[in-house]
């Protein structure tokens, strides 16, 4: 247990000099010398992005105009898929899905960052934290999932054009949206209960701006061998379950469009690839990046500023990615602009 407290003070020693914190964490780290001395937590303190105060007015400024971009970008492209009627296909029903995701995603930990940069330390409930994670877990596998989705989609459209709308039906698209919640909210629960039953007794300070799986489990007064068994035995079949499908998708479709012998109908079906594939690889880039290196405090301090990609930046990206390089989004947008002139 000493050991344990002694590590991870190391870690915020890393953070900065904040004296009043760093006196109750060494508090814990004198007294909690069992579980049992300990008295469960009730609420986590958040140590935010950046303890700097001459960078946190800039900040404030810059990921509150990041978030307010993202809700009108995503919530836009929304509103323009499910308002025209050329967008109502199944691919663009799946970039709707992905928008609200994206919505969602950043709803979750944003408020809570831009609270931080106000105040030199933000705490949250221990319910509170419950739910942050069970909420960013269940959006970030229901986001892996949807773009295998997507990935299969693309591989019907290009492979099998004649028989695409018999295949991607529309409540075939409804059944496996519904899927993937229901498969996201149950692989959440079971990660979320097992890491939240382990006893927290102090310290309660999380080196991150949020709750995030690696810097809680830090924080367990407890051994965390079992627990981070089943949750990389969780992410690995997940991870590896939608890259199958992907992967195997493209191998297809790329195949597929060496065979065709118009070099239009190349551009044509590389073009509705291009902006799924931009998006793949920036989700899994950042999150194989962040996941597939061994923890330690270095690295820990690293992820939180790399987590800043997948979880405000990423979901900024990704409607702006599929306006630019779409030409069916980009004519639905240029009908709606100039609809709206009055010439």
């Amino acid at each position: 247990m000493k050991g344990r407290l002694r590590q991870t003070y190391a870690g915020w020693n890393a953070v900065g000099e904040v004296t009043g914190l760093k006196a109750l964490f060494h508090f814990y780290s004198a007294m909690c010398t069992s579980v049992e001395n300990c008295t469960q937590v009730t609420w986590f303190l958040l140590l935010g992005l950046t303890e700097q105060e001459g960078l946190k007015g800039i900040l404030f400024v810059l990921f509150l105009f990041i978030y307010l971009v993202t809700l009108m970008g995503n919530l836009g492209m929304i509103i323009l898929i499910h308002t025209e009627p050329r967008l109502h296909t199944p691919m663009y029903f799946f970039l709707s899905v992905l928008a609200f995701m994206d919505s969602c995603f950043s709803t979750v930990d944003t408020p809570k960052l831009l609270e931080n940069f106000l105040t030199s330390g933000q705490s949250i409930s221990f319910v509170g934290c419950v739910a942050q994670m069970a909420l960013m877990t269940l959006h970030g596998i229901a986001e892996c999932l949807l773009l295998a989705i997507m990935a299969y989609d693309r591989f019907v459209a290009i492979c099998h054009p004649l028989l695409y709308h018999t295949i991607m039906s529309q409540r075939l698209c409804f059944q496996l949206v519904a899927a993937i919640y229901t498969a996201s909210v149950a692989n959440s629960a079971l990660l979320t209960g097992y890491i939240f039953k382990l006893p927290y007794c102090g310290p309660n300070v999380i080196n991150h701006y949020f709750c995030d799986i690696p810097p809680v489990l830090q924080l367990a007064c407890a051994d965390t061998a079992e627990v981070e068994i089943i949750i990389f035995s969780s992410s690995a079949l997940i991870f590896s379950f939608t890259i199958t499908i992907i992967l195997v998708s493209y191998a297809y479709v790329l195949v597929t469009i060496c065979r065709m012998h118009s070099p239009e109908a190349q551009s044509k079906a590389l073009s509705t690839c291009t902006s799924h594939l931009t998006i793949v690889c920036l989700w899994y880039g950042t999150i194989i990046f962040m996941y597939a290196q061994p923890s330690s405090l270095n690295s820990m301090e690293q992820n939180k500023f790399v987590s800043v990609f997948y979880t405000v930046v990423n979901p900024i990206l990704n409607p702006l990615i599929y306006s630019l390089r779409n030409k069916d989004v980009k004519s639905a947008l240029k009908r709606r602009c100039l609809g709206k002139l009055p010439f």
